[in-house]
């Protein structure tokens, strides 16, 4: 069991959750505030997405993320922030027999230009999702090739950048040791991604298989989307790792009760001191990370 954890909230997502719930931040104002939220509710980090604040929906908007990033920086909390990378790599295939007729839902770009606010803000940790994944039930594919995903670790690494290696199934935690094998990433995260149509399942066995062949002495966390956020948090906890809870994997608090980010934070804290763990400072959060405060 681990008993010093860190917390990530992640806020927002790139999900169609807005029209689910009004507690899912949209403006970088909203996101901002969300991050101060978690962090005050007791967070060590904070997963940011942005979203175009007209419509909702997902962004690759350098500036919108400069105005989140710029806004948490002149709050009054220390928190460490996590920006993802993942945007750019869906690709909705066409219908029937047209599948090169890709669909309102591609947005497929280099693995370069997905890192472009990453490049220009240097947050202290960023997302890299390790591999191709059919997601949801449709036919939307995230798209992350090995020699995207080598040519990501690398950039990534030269920018003092920690990567945080997204880990949807089991065979994209293998090609994550490759990259560690082959120097272009040192000194990874770990997020265990559980419960998303189609990767890997939400449940002990698929996420102990998971940390069973994690790099010795990897710093991991997981976590499961839906209802199962709070039961993967405590499972993540007892096998040895860290917990990620917010709006962008679950929306709820209890059944029919819609949460804010920093209730997650709370709830998860909760069971957590209950287990006879507690929760890390941001500060205590950079040393166990190996993170440099930006």
């Amino acid at each position: 069991m681990n008993h010093e954890v860190i917390v990530t909230c992640a806020l927002t997502g790139a999900g169609d959750t807005t029209g689910k719930s009004h507690l899912v931040p949209v403006t970088p104002k909203q996101i901002a505030e969300a991050a101060v939220e978690a962090a005050r509710a007791g967070a060590t980090v904070v997963h940011c997405h942005v979203r175009d604040p007209q419509t909702g929906t997902f962004s690759r908007d350098v500036a919108l993320y400069r105005e989140v990033m710029e806004r948490i920086r002149e709050s009054d909390v220390d928190i460490i922030v996590n920006l993802t990378a993942g945007m750019g790599g869906d690709l909705e295939i066409g219908p029937g027999e047209t599948p090169t007729d890709f669909g309102p839902g591609t947005d497929l770009v280099g693995p370069l230009t997905r890192l472009a606010h990453v490049e220009e803000l240097l947050p202290e940790i960023c997302t890299l999702d390790c591999g191709t994944l059919n997601f949801g039930d449709g036919d939307t594919i995230y798209v992350s090739t090995p020699a995207q995903l080598r040519a990501g670790a690398k950039r990534i690494s030269e920018l003092g950048v920690k990567a945080e290696l997204e880990i949807f199934d089991t065979g994209h935690l293998w090609f994550a040791k490759q990259m560690i094998k082959e120097g272009l990433l040192h000194d990874p995260l770990f997020q265990l991604c559980l419960g998303i149509p189609w990767g890997a399942p939400a449940d002990t066995t698929t996420m102990k298989a998971m940390v069973d062949n994690l790099p010795a002495g990897a710093t991991w966390a997981g976590f499961g989307i839906g209802r199962m956020q709070m039961p993967m948090a405590a499972q993540a906890v007892l096998l040895g790792g860290n917990v990620r809870v917010g709006l962008e994997d679950n929306l709820y608090l209890d059944k029919g009760v819609l949460a804010s980010n920093g209730q997650l934070v709370e709830r998860v804290s909760e069971i957590l001191t209950r287990l006879g763990a507690r929760v890390l400072t941001p500060a205590e959060g950079r040393a166990k990370m190996n993170l440099t405060r930006r």
